[in-house]
């Protein structure tokens, strides 16, 4: 268990694009005898596109995204409504479908996608996404997970989002200049009112590296003083600036 852990986290912190994170989880979940997993997260503003990281058959994922199923698909909309995590498919959570929701899952199973365990995730900028497992049946692996290793899946998801939101997000951009995803955080919480050395602490840096990314921000920005980029950056973030 501890070298699934050591092994993911290692290869996440060493991801640099969709594929990288794609193995990642791919070999972490398959340790678990788990084969099919689909991460979806939704974006935080209309009319943006969810981000979608999976294993599931390309020609699925490309149908449920060019048919916006996101929009419709059950499993999400209790993701977004619940922060544990359900399973779903064959007897649970099918009563009451709509036509629509019964033709997707009825789809999803014509590619080996009839039931899973989904996991929701909701992160403190209120980015809402989901981690799913999925299979034909509800084979032995699915439950041994659902019932034995839900807390540690919970946090291997938290973890995968973290990492994608940090190293692939595009919502980085504070008055059209791209930060880099240390001085993004770093600003993000000076606008809470951190100092550099709370800030530190918080993201396991040291006090002058924390310094040293602030003011990089504020460069970026061209600004002459810290407390203007921490104004600017939250102007931004709550689309005044």
């Amino acid at each position: 268990m501890q070298f699934v852990f050591e092994t993911f986290l290692e290869q996440l912190s060493e991801s640099v694009d969709e594929t990288d994170f794609r193995d990642a989880m791919a070999r972490a979940a398959a340790a678990f005898d788990l084969v099919k997993f689909a991460y979806l997260c939704l974006p935080p503003r209309a009319p943006g596109k969810p981000r979608l990281i999976s294993n599931y058959p390309q020609r699925w994922t490309a149908h449920y995204l060019s048919n916006h199923y996101h929009a419709i698909d059950p499993v999400i909309a209790r993701a977004q409504g619940c922060q544990c995590p359900f399973l779903w498919g064959l007897h649970y959570s099918r009563t009451g479908l709509s036509d629509f929701e019964q033709k997707l899952f009825d789809e999803a199973a014509a590619f080996g996608i009839r039931c899973g365990l989904t996991i929701p995730i909701l992160d403190k900028r209120g980015n809402v996404a989901a981690m799913s497992f999925a299979a034909d049946g509800l084979s032995p692996a699915l439950l041994r997970v659902s019932e034995r290793y839900q807390e540690a899946f919970r946090f291997m998801a938290t973890c995968f989002h973290i990492c994608v939101r940090r190293k692939l997000s595009a919502d980085r951009l504070v008055n059209g200049v791209q930060l880099t995803p240390r001085e993004y955080e770093c600003l993000e919480w000076a606008a809470q009112g951190k100092s550099a050395r709370d800030i530190a602490s918080i993201v396991g840096i040291r006090r002058r590296t924390a310094s040293f990314h602030l003011e990089n921000a504020r460069k970026k920005l061209g600004l002459r003083t810290r407390m203007q980029a921490v104004a600017q950056f939250s102007a931004a973030r709550t689309g005044l600036g």
